[in-house]
């Protein structure tokens, strides 16, 4: 039985900000579910953390970290949750604040938390067949092993996975804080040096045995100047040790039979639930209680890249010209955030804009949702089309990146539906709107809606198959 040590800055249910939280708080789960791996997880004790999940630790070890010049406590604590070992890193001075980043100092705290694990894993003379580290935040642990531990006793079989969530953000500093910060000294410094800056994705591709990313086309997208944001060459240098797994998500979480957050629960037999959720929805936030008009939906962080500037281009005339209803949650760019309470202003009895973003409230709109829109400019893996999938919503989606992987488009072949959604390939407004009408267009056939919304709720969004690919990539890494 291997032995996996993720290492991330986040994970659901304990804190988490987005995808990464959710892959790392189900994916370890799965693996242990198939009884071929021991699997650990460590991240940081933020204050988020709550009281309820604290009571549930036992402190395992508590020693020094020595970073530099600096000597930091370190509290290890942890518990058992699906079968797997979660470990806390406590220190408030890093980590008791009041959101997870952000920081002038993240540099500094994460390079404390990645010097953790490694004295972790002495510590507990625990030493994984894998140690998995995901984004910047985690990648100095794969450096650190390479440069640092890996002629100590223990570590010298450790072998070391990468995966990069989202490419845009990589740990970028100035050379002036190697040694300061880093513990690295100028024997590092052609490793860690990327565009005349330290670049702590690049020195974990560097390092890792394998790198990974969280879709199989967003691996093939980011060896393109268009996607890498200047890892281009790094990462096809290192082609031969990368892949691309699509991410899952969690069935028992994202359930729409038994979802407490939603109104009604349905399954793709039985659908009567969902026009009750839709109702409830339209009653929550104001907008006519109509059966017979299909609400669409978009739920996202409002920015350029998830396509809202796309949307921006077609939203009017959409709306305009359809007897359709909108809702929009999320907050970002405030440009986008006064585009919609605009055209919330112009069709009061058409669109809601919702400026905020709370989780609960995501899975009733999902749940109420007939066509639920994701144009992005990219998305390394993307989630929401296979909850919105998983919820009965008929998704449009740009073919990029995880989009491209999960979502098919639809056509009929004779009697056969193929395909689980509506895609389009050019980063245009018109095509956006072409495949939301020929969506709406399809809401408005009741027989042919039926089927194909049954055959989206069919498609299998969940951990299995991604585990099993991980397994084989633990196994083949030599």
């Amino acid at each position: 039985m291997k032995k996996i040590l993720y290492v991330g800055a986040e994970a659901m249910p304990f804190a988490a900000t987005g995808g990464l939280g959710d892959v790392m708080g189900s994916l370890p789960a799965a693996l242990a579910a198939t009884g071929e791996a021991d699997v650990r997880v460590v991240m940081p004790l933020y204050a988020a953390v709550s009281e309820s999940w604290r009571r549930q630790m036992k402190q395992e070890d508590v020693f020094t970290v020595n970073l530099a010049w600096r000597q930091q406590y370190c509290g290890v604590y942890s518990l058992q949750k699906d079968g797997v070992t979660y470990y806390f890193i406590d220190n408030e001075y890093y980590f008791k604040r009041p959101a997870l980043y952000g920081f002038f100092d993240d540099g500094e705290r994460y390079a404390y938390f990645c010097m953790a694990v490694m004295e972790l894993m002495k510590r507990l003379d625990y030493y994984p067949d894998v140690l998995h580290a995901h984004d910047w935040q985690a990648a100095l642990t794969v450096v650190y092993l390479n440069c640092l531990y890996r002629s100590l006793p223990g570590f010298a079989d450790v072998r070391t996975v990468f995966t990069i969530h989202n490419i845009e953000y990589q740990g970028c500093y100035d050379f002036s804080i190697l040694g300061d910060v880093f513990s690295l000294g100028e024997n590092e410094h052609s490793l860690m040096e990327h565009d005349g800056c330290i670049n702590l994705m690049k020195a974990a591709i560097e390092c890792a045995d394998r790198v990974s990313t969280v879709s199989p086309r967003y691996a093939e997208e980011i060896r393109s100047a268009e996607y890498a944001h200047g890892l281009e060459y790094c990462l096809e240098r290192h082609a031969n040790k990368l892949c691309g797994i699509l991410n899952g998500i969690d069935y028992t979480y994202y359930d729409p039979e038994n979802d407490p957050a939603i109104f009604a629960g349905f399954t793709p037999t039985r659908m009567a639930g969902k026009a009750k959720d839709k109702l409830a929805m339209q009653k929550e936030v104001g907008l006519p209680e109509r059966k017979d008009v299909p609400l669409l939906s978009i739920i996202s962080r409002l920015a350029s890249h998830k396509g809202l500037d796309i949307v921006s281009e077609c939203i009017w005339s959409l709306v305009a010209e359809n007897d359709v209803q909108l809702i929009i949650l999320g907050k970002g760019e405030e440009r986008y955030e006064q585009l919609f309470l605009t055209l919330q202003a112009a069709y009061p009895d058409k669109v809601r804009a919702l400026i905020t973003y709370d989780r609960d409230l995501s899975k009733r709109i999902y749940a109420a949702t007939d066509i639920f829109l994701m144009p992005s400019k990219s998305e390394p893996c993307g989630l929401s089309q296979m909850i919105a999938s998983r919820y009965g919503a008929i998704p449009v989606v740009r073919e990029t990146g995880g989009l491209y992987d999960s979502i098919k488009p639809y056509w009929q072949d004779g009697d056969k539906i193929c395909g689980n959604g509506f895609t389009f390939a050019n980063y245009s407004a018109a095509e956006l709107k072409e495949r939301t009408e020929a969506a709406i267009a399809l809401w408005n056939t009741p027989t042919l809606r039926k089927k194909f919304v049954k055959q989206i709720m069919q498609t299998d969004f969940s951990w299995g198959v991604s585990a099993q690919k991980y397994l084989e990539m633990y196994a083949g890494i030599e």
